[in-house]
């Protein structure tokens, strides 16, 4: 093992270490032979004192020109044998932490040594090697970033790589703000039209979510079909990490808007988003087993953002209890009154607000549409509906009447009361113009009192075109 140099005032470069190694040997041979010279003398000519005096005094002027000669003629050849390659290669060297493509610029003289040659020679030959695997490295870790990077975040696949022990199992607990996103109706909008069609649709959607979700500095934990799971928090935290959420919340939402109206005129039918923003801690880090592994999220925090994103209709965006707390403590929002729900396996209420605006010092952003004209086509349309817990249907349909219908709400009063939040399936009775309506999924929001009597507000999450266009029709023949 190399030690390193320490640094002296002094320079210690070959050329001074040479030098001053040969001055000071030669001199130090003269001084013995005068030494030597002058007992000899003494002893075997019995001089005097005066006698040796002038002996030494023309030995050490003879000294003094065999030492001058011999530095002056040393220099020259060192210089130009040893010094000169040598600094040579120790300035190419130098040149080489600056520009790497210069590896082969070394000027030596013609007759410098062959192990000199053969130091810069095999130098050469290892630099290039070296540059070269490198290089294969380098473009192998690109790869694995940029391959990787489409599948996991790129800040969770640098976390990986470069943390020594990004690769094993387990996990930090961190406080997170966690966004979950789900197209309404899309499955059932996938069984009626062509799969590589909605696949296009499906990624349209998505590459727009995803680039807002970056711009943000958002971490894309899982995207499980049309539905995102978003991080702000981790790998790395911010002091803004609830505010962040939900301004990139507002602008997806915003952003589908503008991609509704390019799928419009592509043929393709309007997509309607859902958003549940939650504040909590959880676990990050790997999960899995050392057979499969992912890198995630895992905390009652991400269960309460499913819970609240489920409460959602097309164009909302709801957040929990304690992101509202944290966000309205420094920033100006503007959210309806808290809406509060008891669902299954919590042991107290899911509460959440739904927001339409934010404005803090980074931030200021409004919900587009989020206040609309009221365009509400009166009629009584007789139907059916079943209501929806767990994915399945209630076994006995639920009779009802409409009272007014706009593009996205149905106004209906019901047999039986449907609680708020609930998910429906309903179905019209009759058929117009040879066409019968087909499904309809919605959830029931508000009832209030309507004409004498309770009308629930059923905020439409999946309509099939041809019945978009009908309804669109009535309204606008109303309205002319």
């Amino acid at each position: 093992m190399v030690k390193p140099i320490k640094k002296r005032g002094k320079k210690n470069g070959v050329r001074e270490i040479l030098l001053k190694g040969v001055f000071w040997r030669i001199l130090f041979i003269e001084a013995v032979l005068l030494v030597f010279s002058l007992f000899y003398r003494w002893f075997t000519q019995d001089a005097g004192p005066n006698d040796l005096f002038w002996y030494a005094i023309r030995i050490i002027l003879l000294v003094i020109i065999i030492i001058i000669f011999m530095m002056v003629t040393l220099k020259k050849f060192l210089t130009d044998r040893i010094i000169t390659p040598l600094e040579s290669l120790a300035t190419a060297n130098k040149q080489i932490q600056k520009d790497y493509s210069r590896i082969a610029e070394i000027n030596l003289p013609h007759n410098s040594p062959d192990e000199i040659k053969t130091i810069v020679t095999s130098r050469t030959a290892m630099l290039r090697q070296i540059i070269k695997v490198s290089e294969e490295r380098l473009h192998l870790v690109n790869f694995i970033k940029e391959t990787f990077g489409r599948y996991l975040s790129q800040k969770v696949v640098e976390e990986i790589l470069t943390s020594p022990g990004g690769h094993k199992l387990g996990g930090t607990r961190k406080q997170v703000t966690v966004l979950m996103s789900d197209l309404r109706g899309f499955t059932s909008l996938s069984e009626t039209r062509d799969p590589e069609e909605m696949v296009q649709l499906l990624n349209r959607y998505l590459e727009k979510m995803s680039k807002i979700i970056i711009k943000y500095d958002g971490t894309i934990d899982e995207i499980i079909g049309d539905a995102i799971l978003a991080v702000f928090g981790a790998p790395k935290s911010h002091d803004n990490d609830p505010e962040r959420a939900i301004a990139c919340a507002i602008e997806m939402q915003n952003c589908l808007g503008v991609l509704n109206k390019e799928v419009i005129e592509s043929g393709y039918p309007s997509l309607e988003m859902g958003i549940g923003i939650n504040t909590g801690n959880v676990i990050v880090g790997n999960i899995g087993s050392e057979i499969r592994m992912k890198y995630g999220i895992v905390g009652d925090a991400v269960n309460r953002a499913s819970r609240i994103e489920s409460n959602s209709i097309g164009g909302q965006v709801l957040i929990g209890e304690s992101t509202y707390s944290q966000v309205n403590a420094k920033a100006k929002i503007k959210a309806m009154p808290p809406q509060h729900i008891m669902m299954k396996g919590m042991k107290k209420p899911l509460v959440f607000y739904s927001v339409s605006a934010m404005e803090t010092a980074d931030y200021k952003i409004v919900l587009k549409g989020s206040i609309l004209p009221d365009t509400r086509l009166a009629i009584k349309l007789s139907f059916q509906c079943w209501t929806i817990q767990n994915k399945r249907l209630s076994p006995l349909p639920i009779l009802g009447e409409t009272l007014a219908i706009d593009e996205s709400n149905i106004y209906a009063t019901t047999t039986l009361p449907i609680a708020g939040f609930t998910d429906i399936k309903l179905k019209f009775d009759f058929c117009v113009d040879a066409h019968c309506f087909d499904d309809i999924y919605a959830k029931a929001l508000s009832t209030e009192i309507e004409q004498n009597q309770p009308c629930t507000r059923f905020s439409i999450t999946a309509m099939d075109g041809k019945d978009q266009i009908i309804i669109k029709k009535w309204m606008k023949e109303a309205s002319s």
